[in-house]
């Protein structure tokens, strides 16, 4: 048995680094994943996919990792980050974008992330489990930004 925890999570804000330099950034999925916490490890599949392993996460008898593979496609002109789930990796399907926009003295940023992770729990847990994972992976995104944003310089 399994069940399925789905997280929606869209965030939009502004740092005081110029494009080039949050671009290079958010481009390089090395870079920007050093920035993510609870990363145990990033595996380089080639042709600009990862798998990403996170850190095990939970309480008394259940413990739990997320592991997925997304495909990342970037375009400098666009301002985009766009990454796409890869079937066949791990528990979830992990696909969002980032969408960078140059304000000249700052940049713009939107973040949004979908997610669809599958765990060897009962469904009747669901009610009890789901608002537990989602809150932290709530917690590990904003804790992200947190970080992207001092090492950019601050929140514009």
């Amino acid at each position: 048995m399994a069940l399925t925890v789905t997280i929606d999570l869209g965030y939009e804000f502004a740092v005081k680094a110029d494009y080039a330099t949050v671009f290079g950034v958010l481009s390089n999925v090395p870079e920007s994943a050093s920035f993510f916490p609870k990363v145990d490890q990033l595996v380089d599949l080639g042709q600009n996919t990862y798998r990403w392993e996170m850190a095990k996460i939970g309480v008394a008898q259940v413990n739990l990792q997320t592991i997925y593979a997304s495909k990342y496609t970037s375009n400098k002109a666009k301002g985009s980050v766009i990454w796409t789930p890869v079937k066949g990796e791990g528990n979830a399907l992990v696909s969002g974008s980032w969408k960078i926009v140059d304000k000249k003295k700052t940049t713009h940023l939107e973040l949004n992330i979908h997610g669809d992770l599958t765990l060897p729990l009962p469904g009747l847990m669901k009610m009890m489990i789901a608002p537990v994972v989602e809150a932290e992976f709530e917690k590990m995104v904003e804790k992200y930004i947190d970080n992207l944003t001092t090492h950019f310089g601050g929140e514009a």
